[in-house]
């Protein structure tokens, strides 16, 4: 049976116990509201550890001054719920104090440079600092030997993998791949804010994102495949942040190298909702 916990010491003693008896331990970090997308992580958590830990945090620092944190769904009931049934052991339910013992203001910020700097950084200043500083509080708070993230969250995870390696965290990543409905789009919490006219048409991003694979891989010049993709996007009806083909670490691929691995990535809005999709492939 799952139980909660939000006292940092009672984390503790679970883990050092499970740890005593050379058990495996699983984490997956989320911000509640969670989908069949979260479950899937605690699924790959259960089948690379003994016991899973799921923590559920709306984290403020990562919010930006115009995205607002108190809008943030939060379904606590149905979360614990779900993740019971998806195989969690223990759900880790640390306050705002808890976390930001000073407060998120005067906190201790955690920054991964260069990679936090282009697409999602770009357009969201700030909301990559938020995250690898509460990532890193909560390897510390739960101290897991494997961690899962999805790889919906393309750029997230190249923060967090940088982050890993560069401060020698002793925890494996694990990506797991990005669950869609039947028409494609990329589970998400932000999906519920799509009206029934606009979910439809939310799908258009993944259809572009194949394109756009098809294309680098019939030759066509990657400006071009990107300049088709947003004008494709806009017809739809979407504002586009972005629509690029990136190499794996989000560099821009050197033109005279036509092979390797490539990812397509999209960020725009939809009405008031703001989507991101990727799709990985080999040129």
């Amino acid at each position: 049976m799952m139980e909660s916990v939000s006292d940092i010491r009672e984390l503790r003693g679970h883990v050092a116990q499970w740890k005593r008896e050379g058990l495996r331990v699983g984490f997956v970090p989320t911000m509640g509201n969670l989908h069949a997308g979260h479950h899937s992580l605690v699924r790959l958590a259960r089948e690379n550890a003994d016991r899973v830990i799921v923590s559920v945090f709306v984290n403020p620092t990562q919010f930006g001054p115009n995205e607002d944190f108190a809008r943030y769904p939060r379904t606590p009931e149905a979360d614990r719920d779900g993740l019971a049934a998806s195989g969690a052991d223990l759900l880790w339910l640390p306050s705002v104090d808890t976390m930001y013992p000073f407060g998120p203001e005067a906190a201790v910020h955690v920054r991964v440079p260069v990679v936090t700097e282009v697409l999602e950084g770009a357009h969201r200043p700030g909301h990559f600092d938020g995250v690898a500083t509460v990532v890193s509080r909560l390897f510390h708070q739960v101290q897991p030997d494997v961690a899962v993230f999805g790889r919906k969250d393309y750029q997230q995870l190249a923060v967090i993998r940088r982050m890993v390696r560069d401060m020698a965290f002793p925890v494996a990543l694990l990506a797991a791949p990005t669950l869609r409905e039947d028409d494609g789009l990329a589970m998400s919490s932000r999906n519920q804010f799509l009206g029934p006219a606009e979910r439809p048409v939310a799908a258009r991003i993944h259809q572009v994102l194949q394109a756009m694979r098809a294309s680098i891989q019939a030759g066509v010049a990657r400006a071009e495949v990107e300049a088709e993709a947003r004008s494709q996007l806009e017809a739809a009806g979407f504002q586009v942040d972005y629509a690029v083909v990136r190499m794996p670490e989000l560099t821009e691929p050197d033109e005279r190298v036509k092979a390797g691995p490539r990812v397509a990535l999209v960020a725009a809005r939809l009405g008031g909702t703001r989507l991101i999709d990727n799709l990985e492939f080999e040129a």
